[in-house]
């Protein structure tokens, strides 16, 4: 080819080149980018030099959102948060400059939602009174206020051998199928008239299950206070993994106000894995049992945001009730450890009990409160003194019982005091009690009064006992309800009543 026709040639490409539209190109002044590939519902984005961690940015043309999850050099992850058919390749990415909010106002009380403050229960809106950061900064050690309120959780055998405090870190821990779900709602359902508001947030559960639990807070009236924030199983991993944030950041608004707020999360095993299989999805490098290093930090952030606050902050309170699932009863495994060794004491529902009928299958030996006897009102702390010790000495008695031909009196003694005290701390499901309920069957049971009843008897014979003191009783009722401590007439009466409807 000759060097004219080359230079002409060369010359016909520069026109052609000139007459095409220019190609998409970042804002050089870094507030806009592009998409450079996305797969598994994460985007990889240059261009955006000023994006910050946890920034919400806008997908242009796909009426989309994404949420930044990784910044390295010159590219950035981030994870989509509407379900779009229209993301793809060489779409425009546009910073906001914010973090994510979820509208919340009293109007939100009643209402099923999802981690992005939008009603799923087909109710239609309700009107935002503010946006409240799904990430915030837990209060700091000088805005706290030590435990000393008790959440009447309605199940005897917690509120008298592992008292929950408002503001306290509470872990219900067990296997699938052993009633921790229940032991929650239980919770949510004693809070009428308590003046708390509930928060249930549901994470990659069934939405059968989770509409079952809409439908029993509604039929016991309870669906009043509470909020349900829910992240169904066939939501995309970043819906469960911003759920508990979402259900804090609903709690926060209501602890601003002074209230006292109770938050489920039911349940963290499931957040976690959903944030495995993100962190894997953003190339994060992973660490014990698959998980990434981080993951400590995901469930210790959240939790930290439970606390009492003192009268200069308002004076309101987060209790958080996390839920963890074991494997074989091993609380050994990681996450397991990392949410014991963050919260203030665990419940410990076992599967061995759950099988002998024993309901809620609490072991007392495992379960602990370390705020205790704080957050006990005065009449429970009297009452349910040896409880605790009585059902120790029985679970290890009924061990060695098994292999002795004879026992002595004293032995046999312990073991009927304790098989009573076990038969008294059972309850059905959705049954909450109140406190003189609570009360009257802590003292009947530690003091000896059902001892000469059969086992299998006691929970008949508390039900008439429940009867005839709520027919025949009031004021017995009304004394214990607002002194809420054991004075000499309330035990002389309770005494009374007791030996007479045992013997």
């Amino acid at each position: 080819m000759s060097k004219a026709t080359l230079s002409s040639f060369l010359e016909n490409i520069e026109a052609a080149l000139a007459k095409m539209p220019e190609a998409s190109t970042p804002d050089s002044d870094g507030s806009q980018g592009i998409i450079e590939s996305y797969k598994d519902g994460v985007i990889s984005i240059r261009g955006l030099s000023a994006l910050k961690m946890s920034e919400v940015v806008s997908i242009e043309g796909a009426n989309a959102q994404a949420l930044v999850m990784n910044l390295e050099r010159d590219v950035a992850y981030a994870l989509v948060l509407q379900a779009s058919t229209q993301v793809r390749e060489g779409l425009f990415v546009k910073s906001t400059g914010k973090f994510l909010t979820i509208p919340v106002s009293e109007e939100i009380l009643g209402r099923v939602v999802n981690p992005l403050g939008i009603p799923i229960d087909g109710k239609g809106d309700f009107k935002a009174d503010k946006y409240m950061p799904h990430e915030a900064q837990a209060p700091d050690v000088m805005a706290r206020k030590s435990v000393h309120q008790p959440v009447q959780t309605g199940i005897v055998a917690i509120d008298a051998l592992v008292p929950i405090g408002r503001g306290q870190r509470e872990l219900i821990i067990g296997d699938r199928q052993t009633g921790k779900t229940t032991v929650a709602i239980d919770t949510i359902l004693n809070q009428k008239g308590q003046d708390m508001i509930c928060v249930y947030v549901s994470i990659a559960q069934r939405e059968g299950k989770t509409a079952q639990v809409v439908e029993t807070l509604r039929n016991k009236g309870a669906l009043d206070y509470t909020v349900v924030v829910s992240a169904p199983a066939a939501a995309s991993a970043v819906m469960h993994f911003l759920a508990p944030y979402a259900g804090a950041a609903v709690a926060e608004y209501f602890m601003h106000q002074g209230k006292d707020v109770v938050v489920v999360y039911d349940d963290l095993s499931k957040h976690a894995v959903a944030y495995r299989e993100m962190s894997l999805l953003l190339r994060r490098p992973p660490s014990r049992e698959a998980y990434p290093g981080d993951v400590f930090y995901l469930h210790s952030r959240l939790l930290e945001r439970a606390a009492k606050v003192n009268e200069e902050h308002g004076g309101g309170s987060i209790t958080a009730l996390p839920i963890i699932e074991t494997q074989a009863n091993d609380v050994s495994a990681y996450i397991p450890t990392n949410v014991i060794s963050i919260t203030d004491g665990q419940i410990f529902l076992q599967s061995d009990l759950f099988n002998k009928g024993i309901r809620p299958a609490i072991n007392v030996g495992i379960s602990v409160s370390r705020v205790g006897g704080a957050a006990q009102t005065k009449i429970m702390k009297k009452v349910s003194g040896t409880a605790k010790l009585d059902l120790a000495q029985y679970y290890e008695l009924e061990a060695f019982s098994q292999f002795a031909s004879e026992l002595d009196e004293a032995t046999k003694a312990k073991l009927t005091r304790g098989r009573r005290v076990v038969e008294s701390l059972k309850q059905r499901q959705n049954n909450p009690y109140k406190l003189w309920q609570e009360v009257v069957v802590l003292f009947a049971a530690s003091q000896g009064y059902m001892d000469k009843i059969e086992a299998h008897e006691v929970v008949e014979k508390v039900a008439g006992l429940f009867a005839l003191i709520e027919s025949s009783h009031q004021e017995f009722i009304k004394k214990i309800e607002t002194e809420k401590a054991l004075s000499d007439d309330i035990e002389k009466e309770m005494t009374t009543i007791v030996k007479n409807y045992f013997q």
